[in-house]
Order: C-alpha cells, then structure tokens, then sequence
C-alpha cells in the first residue's frame, strides 16, 4: 500500500516597511507601506491570490468532488488567516469550502509563524493557542497534528506537543537523521508514548516545488503518468508518500505555463488507477498504520536548504543579534498589557524577518526571492532594528505616563485625606 499525504503550507507575513531611522518616534505603522511594491502586504496577498491561491483551491475543489478517495491538508498560519479574513474574503471562502468537504484537514501551528520555541516555551504554547482559536472560529475544525515553523523538529519539541494533547507532528525526512531508514513509514519520537511523526518524502516533494519547471532537470518534463509511478514504486517498500511542500508552489513559484495545473489535476486519477494506492490526510495516516519504529533527533532540524538546519534563520550575527534582542523584550513588553504593542512584538517574531537578513546562498534561494522586499539582508536588518528602536521608544514612553499616573493618583489621595481632616475639625 502507499498512501499519498498531501500538505501545503500556507503563509504570507507581515513584511516591515523601509523603516527609517528618522521614523523612530514619529510612526510606529511598522507594516504597512502604500505604494504598489513588494513592500507593501495587500498588494502582495493580491497578486499571490489571484495567481496561486484561487486557481489551486477551485481546482483541489473540483479534484475533491471528482475523486472521492483525494485527500489535502493545509497549515495556514494565523497571520496569512489574518489577512485574508479582513482585506481577502472570497480567498477565506475558498479554504472553507474545501475543508467543508471533510477531506482537507487543518493543521496546528504557532499563530505568527515563528520560532518561539527555540526562545520562549511560554510564547510558543501561546501562539499554538492562538492559532487553534483562529482555526475553530473560521473552519470549526480542533487541529490533533501539529507542524511547527518550517518544520523546525527535536526530540524536545516532540514531548512538548505530546503533552500539549497533539498525536501527530509533522518533520522534515532528512538523510542525516534518518540513516538508513526510509520517510516512507511512521515513527514514534523519542521521549513520547502516543505520537506519531510523519516524515516529508523530500526528493519527491521537490521534484514538483522546485524542479517541475526546470528545463535542465533531467526528469524535465515531468508528466503525472512518470510521478504516480515514482509513488507506486513505494509499494512493498513503505506505507506512505508524505507530499510536504509551500501551496504558493502551485501558480506563483511554478507559473501557470508550466503546466503545474495540468499535472496536478491529472495526478489523483494517475496515482488512484494502481489498486494498491490511496489518499490520507495525517490523521488518517496515524490511524492506519503503526509505526515501525523510533525517530530520534537530538538537534534541531528544519526543511530549509540543503544543510536542513536554522542556518536560514540563525546563520549570521545580524539574525542572532536581532533576534536575541526581541526576546529580551518580551517579559517587559507584556507586563504593560497594551494590546497594540503586545501585537507589534508578536508580527515581529515571525520568522521570515530573519530569513530576509540570510547572507548564505543556499538552494531554494531564488524561489523564495519572489517575496523578498529587500535589496539586501543589511537593509532588513537596518529595518527590522529601527522597529524594535521605536518599540522600546514607546515601552519608555507607557511607563513615564504610568508614573506620572502613580503620582497624580498619590497627590489627589494626600488632597482627599487633607478635605477630610479639615471636614473632621468642623465637625468637632
């Protein structure tokens, strides 16, 4: 038997603006820019919508309705949902149709696709929360499998999201952890009793994200006939076929004349005619199969690039500098409980701010310069330092007025008890 479990990833962030040093203390809009340029987060959702995200739901709609043995889930990040909830709701309807079909399950995640739980426990279970909120209000679904951002896995995070109530967790099949074993099965996390983790096929995943429309690939071009063949030849060799991989792959990271539409409508009728093949979402992959043994990863590891490390994220000094200095505002931020800047801390924790200050090369680099807005990783730095500047501008600011407050409070009590002792005195 193989199984095919198809999961795409869904976020766009809140990218910063050209924040400028003389905006420091004169704007504190750190997220929105007007002009019609990679700057600017509503432009973007709408070029992305337009070319990727409403074409590929209509068509997993269709494909939905067509074969009733197809199966997708989908993790959307509490920021894109965010987004598209306000400014793009006909893109919100359309993922909710879907997973009214009762074959597309939603995934859990921390709401601003960060990496919390490298910094803080008590941030990252927060954010989890946050997001299942989102996900029940929106789609009435409770998420039981969770993926964390860009599929950042230990041994540690395993136990965590065990005793979070999660049976199921997501990773990354990579060679230097797997050995000599195959993604091609379930494993159980080090640590856990009940969890099961799915491990993503990567070869297979990246045959369609990032070489479909390689011309000097040497599987170019690759039909549906020649990869549902690559899938059946799993049959004997493993349970499941995990299909981990962004949903801006479909339209936007592959145009439309590539011909990725036309593969992957062809794909469930070439995968589905081998009588021993199915489709599984990841809760029904962990209810049908047992798993064949431990998966222990003492380090963190991730999907990113080809070391499939933090390196992305964690590589350079102006990553661990800028990131490390958000986290030491945290405890402070959220001790005022001012809900706007509790909020501009937690969009700047999103990971793909850090990605931008990436200076390595690294494989899938040109596929994600489409949503890059900068020119270089020293002006997402310059950006980024400038925001957390005017945070900590405005963090003085509440606490100067909150003193004065204390002594305005301090001198109308001295006043009040002095009326009363001269009252007292008439009395008598």
């Amino acid at each position: 038997m193989a199984s095919v479990c198809f999961y795409f990833q869904v976020h766009q962030p809140l990218r910063i603006k050209r924040y400028r040093v003389f905006d420091i203390g004169e704007n504190n809009e750190y997220f929105n820019d007007n002009s019609h340029s990679s700057l600017n987060n509503k432009w973007i959702m709408e070029r992305v919508a337009r070319k990727s995200y409403l074409p590929t739901n209509q068509l997993l709609l269709e494909l939905l309705d067509r074969y009733p043995k197809f199966r997708i889930s989908f993790s959307l990040s509490g920021v894109f949902l965010e987004q598209i909830e306000k400014d793009f709701p006909e893109v919100l309807k359309s993922f909710q149709r879907l997973v009214d079909t009762g074959r597309a399950e939603i995934l859990s995640e921390t709401y601003y696709h960060s990496l919390s739980f490298l910094y803080s426990r008590e941030e990252f279970r927060n954010q989890v929360e946050m997001h299942k909120q989102i996900v029940k209000r929106l789609f009435g679904a409770n998420p039981k499998v969770f993926r964390n951002t860009e599929l950042i896995y230990n041994n540690e995070l395993a136990c965590e999201i065990e005793s979070m109530g999660y049976n199921g967790i997501i990773a990354e099949g990579a060679d230097h952890v797997l050995g000599d074993r195959s993604p091609h099965f379930l494993y159980t996390p080090t640590g856990t009793k009940n969890l099961k983790v799915l491990l993503k096929d990567y070869k297979l995943s990246d045959d369609i994200a990032f070489r479909f429309s390689d011309k000097n690939w040497v599987e170019h071009p690759l039909s549906s006939d020649k990869f549902a063949n690559w899938i059946s030849a799993v049959n004997g060799n493993g349970n499941l076929v995990n299909l981990f991989m962004d949903y801006e792959t479909f339209g936007e990271h592959q145009w439309e004349d590539s011909g990725i539409f036309e593969f992957m409508r062809a794909l469930p009728e070439k995968v589905l005619s081998h009588p021993d093949n199915d489709f599984v979402t990841p809760s029904e992959a962990i209810s049908k199969y047992e798993s064949v043994g431990e998966h222990d990863a003492h380090n963190f590891y991730s999907w990113a690039d080809e070391e499939r490390d933090l390196s992305a994220w964690l590589s350079n000094s102006l990553q661990c500098d800028s990131m490390d200095k958000l986290y030491q505002l945290r405890s402070i931020i959220f001790e005022t409980k001012d809900k706007k800047l509790i909020e501009d801390w937690r969009r700047l924790s999103t990971s793909d701010h850090f990605y931008y200050m990436c200076t390595k090369w690294f494989s899938d680099g040109d596929v994600h310069k489409y949503f890059n807005p900068y020119e270089s990783p020293y002006e997402a730095f310059i950006a980024f330092m400038n925001v957390l500047a005017d945070l900590k501008l405005r963090l003085e600011l509440l606490k100067n007025k909150k003193n004065i407050q204390k002594k305005s409070v301090k001198k109308v009590g001295k006043s009040h008890k002095k009326k009363i002792k001269k009252k007292e005195k008439v009395v008598i």
